[in-house]
């Protein structure tokens, strides 16, 4: 059956679903890919508001020198939350958002391959987000910096319980990470379409798939350092405690050992979003694939091993500084190579400034002035010089914010018709790319000067006649523009998702699978599960000699019975209730901890007995049996 030929949409789309449950109780229980990246958009997109608001009162207080609009302790909270948030609970789950929905549409399945542990993952997460965030109304927040170093955060100089919050939230926030990069790789290595070889998967899937072994390999080392802090702590024992010979250095091993790789966890979604949205937009495919590819997996090894480049001035000596900054040199060959194949992508291509394609082009201008800084920071002696100083905060908001989120919005505006059935309005969202490119560079461009001028990070105020009063000031100048085009945005989004065109299931003439079905799409995804034959399957369907694909045979019905679809399931949310119980209980109390993990012993011995369960529906009549 030839891939355009698919059932037609089902009433409703993704707000209704055949299933026994119905209006809230459907999205509590849901194992629905596309319903679980829904839910990881909302949820990250608030997180990240939070963490926005929260960077609006840092550049408040900055404004102006001697202010006190918050005292040091809530600001030290402010600036630890922050980045917290935006690494763990902003950008990771929007990235989230985009693998759970597209992940199986992409690679031609029905479903991933273990669908109540998908959701189990999105409620863990949420459990995560909640037990960090909670920690403001219990006492405070964490106050010792996203990154924890030693020995800021034991007892003697954080008493109060918010870095026990920060330690048991990433922990929790670590095993939903771990249960979902379980899931896509298996869902990528087993779950493709008949004739999709690894080499002919799009970009974004390969992106996909390294960030997911990056996360299972990254992750045990910021656990084993979480385990030790809370030992410390609480237990008494001497991991990091340097009176009692403890080691507070090991600390900033293990931490980025987990810490760089986390920043490709970060950037390779917004590069495999870009990948795709290029091509489409210059109507040409993708200049050397398999050398993005390769560039892809390249980044992810060399991130393990680049790790003591944000520790020059702790005292390791010529020889290792010398031989981290020899890999930190080394990666920045592959992302080159990726800015090149994209550049080569658009000339001569018959291009369309659409808003997807404004928001990539911006990231690739933005992820390359924040990678000129980063090669800066790569030689030692510079690294010395501006170490801690605002020019670090620079070099990472241009590679998270003009990296990471442009991307990621690049990827909204390109897929919100699939997931929507309706189209967002072309002329505000070029208002939203102009308010959010020009804020976003108002904001951080000043803080490379501010940083070369002697301005050091996490400092709540700072005295007049230092030469920093300017360059703050139009740094938070820009943080108002910027959030005009995010409540832009936002008003765009209610306002289009209900009164927008309405999309076809190919409105900006697609490349890959997603868009050979209806939008949005249908439960099952598929009617009939596609054949691959091409990289470009449907473009060269569409377009192509007939030899590419253009003539697929028609393939009979895969089944008289029907598609069997996975029921609805409580366990992950009853699971994930649990281990927030139980990591309240490890902050207060240990009989609160043991019954929470009585709880989730409880929840998954049920859930491995409660059977397939699940109904078949009928895509040609649209019928649930």
């Amino acid at each position: 059956m030839a891939l355009g030929k698919q059932a037609a949409e089902q009433p409703g789309g993704l707000l209704t679903r055949p299933t026994a449950a119905r209006g809230i109780w459907s999205w509590l229980t849901t194992v629905d890919h596309k319903r679980i990246g829904i839910l990881y958009f909302v949820a990250g997109f608030f997180f990240f508001l939070i963490g926005g608001l929260e960077a609006l009162v840092i550049r408040l207080q900055l404004a102006r020198p001697n202010q006190a609009l918050v005292d040091p302790d809530f600001y030290n909270q402010l600036f630890t939350m922050h980045g917290t948030t935006m690494v763990f609970l902003g950008i990771m789950p929007l990235s989230a958002a985009f693998f759970n929905f597209l992940v199986p549409l992409m690679i031609g399945a029905r479903d991933v391959a273990f669908p109540r542990l998908n959701a189990f993952s999105f409620w863990t997460f949420l459990a995560g987000g909640i037990i960090l965030n909670s920690s403001f109304f219990l006492g405070g927040a964490p106050d010792a910096g996203w990154f924890g170093y030693a020995p800021m955060t034991n007892t003697q100089f954080s008493p109060g319980t918010g870095i026990d919050f920060w330690i048991v939230g990433l922990q929790i926030l670590g095993v939903a990470s771990l249960m979902a990069a379980f899931n896509f790789i298996a869902t990528i290595i087993n779950m493709r379409a008949p004739g999709m070889t690894l080499m002919r998967m799009p970009l974004f899937v390969w992106m996909t798939l390294v960030v997911q072994f990056l996360v299972m390999l990254a992750f045990p080392a910021i656990t084993i350092a979480l385990i030790e802090l809370l030992f410390d702590r609480q237990v008494g024992t001497n991991f990091f405690n340097v009176v009692n010979g403890g080691l507070p250095i090991m600390w900033q091993h293990l931490f980025w050992i987990f810490g760089h790789p986390e920043v490709y966890i970060l950037i390779l979604p917004a590069m495999g979003i870009v990948s795709e949205v290029l091509p489409t937009f210059s109507r040409k495919p993708l200049f050397g694939y398999p050398v993005v590819v390769f560039s892809g997996v390249f980044i992810g090894f060399m991130g393990f091993a680049v790790w003591s480049h944000h520790m020059f001035t702790t005292g390791l000596g010529p020889v290792a500084n010398a031989a981290f900054a020899l890999t930190t040199m080394t990666i920045a060959i592959p992302t080159g190579v990726k800015i090149f194949n994209w550049l080569a992508t658009l000339w001569g291509g018959q291009i369309r400034f659409s808003t997807p394609m404004l928001f990539s082009l911006a990231f690739i201008a933005m992820f390359t002035i924040g990678g000129i800084s980063g090669v800066m920071l790569a030689v030692p002696p510079v690294d010395a010089q501006v170490q801690d100083s605002y020019f670090v905060v620079a070099h990472i908001h241009y590679v998270l914010i003009g990296g990471s989120l442009f991307g990621l919005f690049s990827g909204f505006y390109y897929w919100f018709p699939k997931v929507t059935g309706h189209m967002l309005d072309e002329r505000t969202g070029k208002w939203v790319f102009w308010l959010m490119f020009a804020g976003a560079n108002i904001t951080f461009f000043p803080q490379h000067f501010l940083g070369l001028i002697g301005m050091p990070r996490r400092i709540q105020t700072y005295a007049t006649g230092l030469g920093f009063d300017l360059w703050n000031l139009i740094s938070t100048l820009g943080v108002f523009v910027l959030s005009a085009g995010i409540l832009l945005f936002i008003y765009q989004v209610l306002r289009d998702i209900r009164l927008g065109e309405r999309a076809a299931a190919d409105p900006w003439d697609g490349r890959t699978l997603e868009w050979s079905i209806p939008s949005p799409p249908p439960v099952y995804n598929f009617a009939e599960l596609p054949e691959v034959r091409d990289r470009d399957q449907l473009w060269y369907q569409k377009h192509g000699p007939k030899h590419h694909g253009g003539g697929l045979p028609e393939k009979p019905a895969e089944t008289d019975q029907g598609i069997h679809m996975p029921g609805q399931s409580w366990y992950p949310l009853m699971t994930a209730l649990g281990l927030l119980i139980f990591a309240y209980g490890l902050v207060y109390n240990l009989l609160l901890a043991g019954l929470g993990l009585v709880a989730v012993i409880i929840c998954i011995y049920s859930w491995a007995f409660e059977g397939v369960g699940g109904y078949h529906i009928h895509p040609k009549t649209e019928e649930q049996s």
